[in-house]
């Protein structure tokens, strides 16, 4: 394996640019409302104050003013708990959001943001890409792996690479602020990025002649599962009713080996396998940063490290940050930045058998599974440290310079950015872990992005109470996701863990694999965006707001006749505020906003761009990138991948937003109410097409699907004293979402993909399953028989018998197929939300957050696969897998039917209303109590008191309440269904401090 990574050259002579010139943003994208306040109390004071780069993003922020669908996030609440990655930051603390956490493994990519609802079908796991909203550090937004590493892989379980959450990279104590940009309005400058909507994070900055020293540290524990276990014993007594009552002589023949016996100590002995699986383990950060400088120039530095570990299976992930800038004023109206933020990832991934079987793509013998005995399973594991090897490592660097002229009315700023990363992916398994046939896999992939954005903003005032603001820009984006990927079977030896060549560079077969028999692959993608906009704001004496933005966007993904998209978007918002009683006591403040937008939605992928293609697709069923033909490299039709036709127009996201924002009792209760309705228009959907043309599918152009909903965020002052007496704040975010598919391609009303049916009328995330009316069949004599031709009730053509499923038969055709199946339960929630308070007594606080998510539905797959026992124990595939988790206690059989495994129709196969289960949940996500030292000075040597000193401990997932009779209802896949794999949301607890000096 090549152990020599290339940096691309582009990146480094960015990297040196802004180096040498510094960076910061501390306002690109949105501000928050200090920053507001702190422009226009600058432009109050007529003398001119020279202060670095404390408005070099004014322009950015008046975009926002007058906008409402945009949340704020308490950072400095979010930034006492451990949580490593933006989507565990995010979730439930904004109204719309909603954060799918499918796995507790420390930085793994299972987490996704959705925001306001789920605007496309989840075919496969390429798709939870396409509906991610746009983050963006310091105005860059970041670029992400790119799904198409999926187009090799044969299982779509987690991508190939290090499969590392990219969005861990981000340090809350390195946070200024975070903002979602929900509504189209408010996204309507980030354009199609922000399709689906925008989180934008904005770092701590130097300001004007602040010296600060800051030191920040937790450390605590991941506490471990306690979970019941069961052996050889308590799996035979759950098999043998089933046996005893449906069981032929052949059958009972075949009871599996390691049932058998009963004295074999490995499987009926002590099930300890918990000791070497779970543990409690530690979690620890520690970063400082030092602020210094004067009026003219400043600048911050901040370093720090985090190490997080899993509560199972030995997972980790090891964070390491900097960030530097540097702000200059050379002349008293033009401002100087720059900024260079790095982070290295270094993770341990699980060791299931299911993630390391996929990505080998090679399945061993799975007649029995791993002994519950912690000396078998600690031989297993022995082996990994011993002789194996899964080195996951991350990289990633951001950077920007920015120009900030002001001259009069006149504003301009100019911005450069850049973002980088890279993974790396090492791994060897020997012989005995593989029955004989040993691994090896290496992958290098890196994406980056580089962005020139120019805007230029003008500001008028006339007859004193009119204002207008007229801004224009440009922006270009351009994008690079490239990966190369081996691996290879059947070493010669365990001791050659590396993939090498022959050694003679002048020999015909140098570049031939010597030790290994090697599969490779390598891809490349390249895109750009290009983007122009205009926008005009009226403002008549602070009470009326109009603003409209005209954009149009370019992409290289499109197809030549349809590059461009325009989007209008048109906003407006009244203040009431001066229209009521001076006697503001009952009512203080109401104004009402409403918008339309229309934001054309990118693709990620360039196979659309060209129509008709050839590609790397010549293996054999079931392998999708087999790249060659008797040892030649050749190209095909896509013929699995599906056909990509002419006329291929953007698709785009068209909202409707009104909202009510009112404030009673002098503001001791502020209430905003949201209601809007979004539609996704023009979506592409791969479509059945004939079988002689040989392509699986089509691709066209025409699946319509609506969001509506309405969001309500309400905080209450419930005490409110002085600064040393008690106060307590509570803010409620609650959110109601529903989907709809409005339209198919070609007309069509009703699709099946898969297990996944799509039905015009109806909504995207439903489940299609089998209704089930009463008991089993007792015998054969009790099946239904058709009066009219005496066939019997069947499935799909095999006829039912005793002790198989009663499913209800919907057409009355006494044949039990797709057509039989109803909609079922959503697996987005209806209802999601946070109640989060606050509690304050002198210089002691209290906080705690308690998140929910009603009205969804969850399929125990995993319940499934019990009962299957049979059908899976007969398989050689990956879904007759049995991790060790296998051998604990996680099913009530009582509360099930019986049926005859060895039915010919699967009587337990999932697709059934019987494993269809409530999943809503309420957790103690987050508790906090923390004293603030402030005031103190023997930490200073010069009897200075710190401007902080605030020691606090907290508790995270600490209890979930909820009817689902499986594990964490969290813990599901994207769509829905409970397979039991995930690692658990650990129960953490930590002690730490935060020290301003």
């Amino acid at each position: 394996m090549n152990k020599h990574r290339l940096f691309p050259c582009q990146c480094i002579l960015v990297s040196f640019f802004l180096i040498g010139l510094g960076f910061p943003l501390s306002g690109y994208g949105f501000q928050d409302t200090k920053a507001v306040h702190a422009e226009k109390d600058t432009k109050a004071d007529n003398s001119l104050q020279d202060t670095a780069a404390k408005d070099s993003g004014i322009v950015e922020l008046r975009r926002f003013v007058s906008l409402r669908n945009v949340d704020s996030l308490n950072v400095k609440r979010i930034a006492k708990y451990p949580f490593v990655s933006l989507q565990q930051v995010v979730k439930g603390n904004a109204a719309g959001v909603y954060v799918q956490e499918t796995n507790g493994e420390p930085g793994t990519t299972e987490q996704s943001i959705l925001i306001r609802g789920l605007s496309m079908p989840l075919l496969s796991r390429k798709d939870i890409y396409q509906v991610q909203p746009q983050v963006y550090v310091n105005g860059i937004p970041l670029i992400q792996d790119n799904p198409f590493m999926f187009d090799i892989q044969k299982f779509d379980y987690a991508p190939i690479g290090t499969a590392t959450n990219l969005l861990a990279t981000i340090d809350m104590d390195n946070i200024e602020s975070i903002n979602i940009v929900k509504g189209g309005a408010a996204a309507a400058i980030y354009g199609p990025r922000a399709a689906n909507g925008a989180i934008l994070i904005t770092t701590k900055n130097a300001q004007a002649g602040m010296k600060q020293v800051s030191v920040n540290s937790y450390f605590g524990m991941a506490q471990k599962d306690n979970v019941t276990t069961t052996n050889a014993q308590d799996e035979s007594a759950f098999r043998m009713p089933f046996y005893q009552k449906f069981a032929s002589p052949a059958d009972m023949d075949n009871y599996p080996a390691y049932l058998r016996d009963a004295t074999n100590e490995n499987y009926y002995g002590p099930s300890n396998w918990t000791d070497l699986y779970y543990k409690t383990s530690p979690v620890r950060s520690v970063n400082a940063s030092i602020t210094g400088g004067t009026n003219r120039s400043n600048f911050r530095f901040f370093g720090g490290n985090t190490s997080t570990s899993g509560n199972a299976d030995d997972t980790k992930l090891d964070k390491y940050n900097a960030s530097f800038f540097i702000n200059m004023l050379p002349l008293r109206w033009l401002t100087v930045s720059s900024m260079i933020n790095a982070t290295r990832l270094e993770r341990d991934r699980n060791r299931s058998f299911r993630d390391r079987f996929s990505e080998m793509q090679y399945i061993p013998d799975l007649t029995s599974p791993i002994a519950p005995n912690k000396i078998i399973y600690g031989n297993l594991l022995n082996e990994y440290k011993a002789k194996s090897f899964d080195d996951n490592k991350n990289s990633a660097i951001q950077g920007y310079f920015s120009l900030s002229a002001k001259l009069k009315k006149l504003d301009f700023v100019s911005r450069v950015g850049f973002d980088y990363n890279e993974s790396t992916r090492d791994v060897f398994f020997p012989s005995t872990m593989l029955d004989g046939n040993n691994y090896v896999s290496n992958y290098y992939g890196y994406n980056q992005r580089v962005i020139i954005e120019n805007t230029v903003s003008y500001k008028h005032t006339f007859i004193k109470k009119h204002v207008l603001n007229l801004e224009a820009g440009q922006s270009f984006q351009s994008d690079l996701n490239r990966y190369n990927y081996a691996y290879g079977y059947k070493g010669s030896s365990d001791y050659i863990r590396i993939n090498v060549v022959n050694g003679n560079s002048k020999e015909g077969d140098y570049l031939l694999p010597k030790d290994f028999i090697v599969f490779r692959f390598t891809d490349r993608q390249k895109a750009n965006l290009s983007s122009l906009f205009a926008k005009a704001e009226y403002t008549y004496n602070d009470e009326l707001s109009l603003t409209a933005v005209a954009r149009t966007d370019g992409s290289s993904n499109m197809q030549p006749g349809a590059r461009w998209f325009f989007s209008p978007i048109v906003n407006t918002e009244y203040n009431f505020s001066k229209l009521l009683p001076q006697d503001k006591s009952a009512i203080s403040s109401l104004s009402l906003t409403a918008s339309w937008s229309r934001i054309g939605n990118l693709l990620l992928n360039d196979r659309f761009a060209a129509g008709p293609q050839y590609t790397v697709d010549l293996g054999w069923s079931a392998n999708p990138a087999f790249y060659s033909y008797a040892g030649f490299g050749t190209l095909s039709r896509p013929y699995t991948a599906g056909w990509v036709g002419y006329d291929i127009p953007w698709s785009y996201v068209q909202e409707t937003n009104i909202g009510v924002n009112a404030g009673f009792l002098n503001d001791r209760i502020q209430a905003r109410v949201e209601l809007y309705s979004k539609n996704n228009n023009r979506m592409l959907l791969a479509m059945p097409v004939v079988a002689e043309s040989g392509y699986a599918s089509a691709y066209h152009s025409g699946m319509d699907v609506n969001n509506s909903g309405a969001e309500l965020m309400l905080q209450a002052n419930i005490f409110k004293g002085k600064k040393d007496q008690f106060n307590w704040t509570a803010n409620l975010n609650a959110s109601y979402n529903q989907n709809k598919l409005k339209a198919l391609p070609g007309g069509v009303s009703e699709i099946l993909i898969g297990t996944q049916k799509l039905v015009v009328g109806e909504a995207i995330d439903k489940f299609w399953v089998l209704k089930t009316q009463g008991e089993a069949f007792h015998t054969d004599a009790d099946v239904p028989v058709n009066p009219q031709t005496y066939q019997i009730l069947n499935y799909k053509g095999l006829p039912f018998k005793g002790g198989d499923p009663r499913w209800k038969d919907l057409n009355g055709d006494y044949t039990i197929n797709e057509k039989d199946k109803i909609a079922l339960g959503n697996y987005m929630p209806k209802l999601t939300g946070n109640f989060a308070n606050s509690l304050a007594y002198r210089k002691f606080s209290l906080d705690f957050n308690l998140y929910f998510a009603l009205g969804r539905n969850i399929l125990n797959q995993a319940a499934a696969n019990r009962f299957d026992f049979i059908n899976r124990g007969g398989q050689n595939d990956i879904s007759s897998i049995d991790e060790i988790t296998f051998w604990k206690k996680d099913l009530n059989a009582d509360s099930y039917p019986v049926y005859n495994p060895w039915s010919a129709v699967q009587a337990y196969r999932a697709d059934q209303d019987i494993f269809i289960e409530n999943g809503s949940f309420l957790k103690l996500r987050s508790l906090s109590l923390g004293y603030d030292f402030a005031g103190l000075h023997f930490l200073n040597k010069d009897k200075k008191a710190q401007r902080r000193f605030l020691v606090y401990v907290t508790g995270t997932n600490l209890f979930t309440i909820s009817p689902y009779t499986g594990g964490d209802p969290e813990l599901v896949g994207y769509t829905g269904i409970d397979s039991g794999y995930g690692l658990s949301i650990p129960r953490t607890y930590t002690l730490g401090f935060k020290i301003d000096l």
